[in-house]
C-alpha cells in the first residue's frame, strides 16, 4: 500500500514517522521541504507536488493547520484533487470544520476515490510513538481498507460513524481540553497567592478527583516555564471556534464557550498570534505578580508508554453492551 503524507508540521511529522518506521512505502509533501528530510532520509519519497503525490499513492493523507489550508492542498491546479486515480483513498487528518470535509468528500467522489475524516488526539507526544487516538469518520469498508496504517499511527481507533461525525468530535474534545486548560490556570495560581507549594499542588491534584490528562502533561510544562506543548493559540481558537459554530447551528446556548473564546484572543492580542497556547497562564501571572514556576518539572512532555499496535475501541451497546477493543 503505497501512502501519501501531506503536511509535515508538529503532528504530522510524527504521524507519517510512525508509517515509515513501520515499513509503509511512504511519499511526503510540505510547503517548507526542510521537514520533509528527516523523513526522505529514513527512506520516504519527496514529491514536488500534492498532485504528484496522489498519483503514486493508494491512500492520500492530509494533516494541515485549517480548512483553508486543507482546501488549497486539495483544489490548487496541483492539488490532490488533479492527481487522484479511481480506487484512492483520502484521510483528512487535520482538525477541520464537518461541512468543509464533506464538500471536499464530494469532490473526491467525483474522481472516483473515497473520502473519511480521520484526526488524533492525544499531544504530539503520544503521536511520536504510535500511541496517539484516531477518530474515523467514513464508510465501514473504507475504514477496515485502512485499518493497518491507523493501527501504526495510533493505539485506541474509534469509528465515529459517517463522514464528518469525526471532526464533529474531535473539536468537542479539544473544546474541553481547553477548558480544563483555564481552570488549572485559575488553580494553580490560585493556590500560589494561597502560599501552597506548587509542586504539592501538582501532586495533589493529580491523585484527586481534579486530575486529568491535561492536567498531566500541561500542568508540568506550565511549571517548568517553557509552556511548550507543541500547540499555539491560533490554533486552539480555530478549534473552540469550531465547536461554538456547532452549538450555534444547533440552537444551543453556550456560555462558558464565549468567554474561553475572549480569554484567547487576548492572550492574542498580548502575546502573538502564534504564542504557545500554554502562555495563557501569563494573563494570571500578570495580574497578580505571581510567578508560576516550580523545579522538577519538564520543560518537553515525553511518552513513556512502549509502542505498540493500535487496536479498535468499540463503543457500548455495539454488540457486548460495554466498552471493549478489537
Amino acid at each position: 500500500m503505497r501512502i501519501g503524507f501531506v503536511g509535515l508540521g508538529n503532528l504530522g511529522s510524527m504521524l507519517a514517522g510512525s508509517l515509515g518506521r513501520n515499513g509503509f512505502d511512504l511519499a511526503v509533501r510540505d510547503l517548507d521541504e526542510t521537514r520533509a528530510r528527516p523523513l526522505v532520509e529514513q527512506g520516504a519519497l519527496w514529491a514536488d507536488s500534492p498532485r504528484a503525490l496522489a498519483a503514486r499513492c493508494d491512500v492520500v493523507i492530509t494533516c494541515l493547520p485549517s480548512p483553508a489550508a486543507s482546501a488549497e492542498v486539495m483544489e490548487a491546479s496541483d492539488g490532490i484533487l488533479a492527481g487522484l486515480r479511481p480506487g484512492t483513498v483520502w484521510l483528512e487528518m487535520s482538525t477541520t470544520d464537518a461541512a468543509e470535509v464533506t464538500r471536499l468528500a464530494g469532490r473526491v467522489a467525483e474522481a472516483g476515490a473515497a473520502a473519511a475524516d480521520c484526526p488524533v488526539t492525544g499531544g504530539v507526544h503520544r503521536a511520536a510513538t504510535g500511541n496517539i487516538s484516531i477518530f474515523f469518520g467514513g464508510d465501514r469498508n473504507v475504514f477496515e481498507r485502512v485499518l493497518p496504517l491507523l493501527r501504526a499511527m495510533g493505539r485506541h481507533i474509534l469509528h465515529t460513524g459517517p463522514l464528518g461525525s469525526a471532526s464533529t468530535l474531535k473539536v468537542m474534545t479539544n473544546y474541553l481540553a481547553t477548558a480544563n486548560l483555564l481552570t488549572l490556570c485559575e488553580a494553580l495560581v490560585t493556590m500560589k497567592a494561597a502560599g501552597m507549594d506548587l509542586a504539592t499542588t501538582y501532586e495533589a491534584i493529580r491523585i484527586s478527583s481534579g486530575n486529568s490528562f491535561v492536567h498531566e502533561t500541561e500542568s508540568q510544562v506550565i511549571l517548568n516555564g517553557s509552556r511548550d506543548i507543541h500547540f499555539s493559540m491560533d490554533l486552539v481558537l480555530k478549534d473552540i471556534g469550531l465547536f461554538q459554530s456547532i452549538a450555534e447551528r444547533h440552537g444551543v446556548p453556550l456560555e462558558i464557550s464565549p468567554l474561553m473564546i475572549d480569554i484567547f484572543r487576548d492572550g492574542q492580542r498580548r502575546y502573538g498570534e502564534r504564542a504557545n497556547s500554554d502562555d495563557i497562564v501569563r494573563r494570571l501571572e500578570e495580574a497578580t505578580g505571581l510567578s508560576v514556576t516550580a523545579q522538577g518539572f519538564p520543560a518537553d512532555i515525553m511518552d513513556e508508554e512502549p509502542e505498540g499496535p493500535g487496536h479498535e475501541v468499540v463503543p457500548p451497546g455495539s454488540g457486548t453492551g460495554s466498552a471493549q477493543s478489537r
